[in-house]
């Protein structure tokens, strides 16, 4: 069983933000590849997915950003989801728009998000892709930007920079590892 966790804020306030570039490439790993069933456990809303005949749940933390790793590793324990078959999808400040990169560990770099999932997990070894939203224009503040909304050119070029990596999914499944995944698409 796969685990794909898209990080981000409930609510229609935070829905277009950058924060929730993990929630928005989540809905886009949806639209590709479907689900059978959703259901709210675990303070998430879950989607239940087989693809290749392997089960894959796709999960929106619900506790917001600062809590998400609580939810997770709820998930984690009650589904006996392994570390190595995880993926979380977080925006990253540090790359432009339009650059993503997978990675298999690291640290938080500051984001919440990230912390944690590091501290509920028990550490920073668990798979990542991280989607670029930019840094702040001058000096504006980062909790102010990742809780702006991107603009109309900025989100097509997200968009896009997702749909080109969306079949990272079909090999993993297929059984690439994680270190080819991050060589074929970064």
């Amino acid at each position: 069983m796969k685990l794909i966790i898209g990080l981000g804020n409930p609510g229609r306030e935070y829905q277009k933000t950058r924060h929730n570039a993990g929630f928005m490439a989540l809905d886009l790993l949806l639209a590709k590849y479907g689900f059978t069933k959703e259901k709210n456990e675990f303070n998430a809303t879950v989607y239940l997915s087989t693809i290749n005949n392997e089960k894959v749940l796709f999960v929106k933390p619900l506790t917001y950003m600062n809590n998400s790793g609580a939810s997770i590793r709820q998930i984690m324990d009650y589904y006996k989801i392994n570390k190595k078959d995880v993926i979380v999808i977080h925006d990253e400040k540090d790359f432009p728009i339009g650059k993503n990169q997978f990675k298999t560990s690291g640290s938080a770099a500051g984001h919440n998000g990230i912390k944690s999932m590091i501290q509920h997990l028990s550490g920073e070894d668990f798979n990542r892709w991280r989607l670029g939203i930019g840094l702040p224009e001058n000096s504006r503040m980062m909790a102010d930007w990742v809780l702006s909304n991107f603009t109309k050119e900025e989100r097509e070029l997200l968009d896009q920079s997702i749909y080109n990596s969306l079949s990272f999914l079909q090999d993993w499944i297929n059984g690439d590892t994680f270190q080819n995944i991050m060589n074929k698409y970064n």
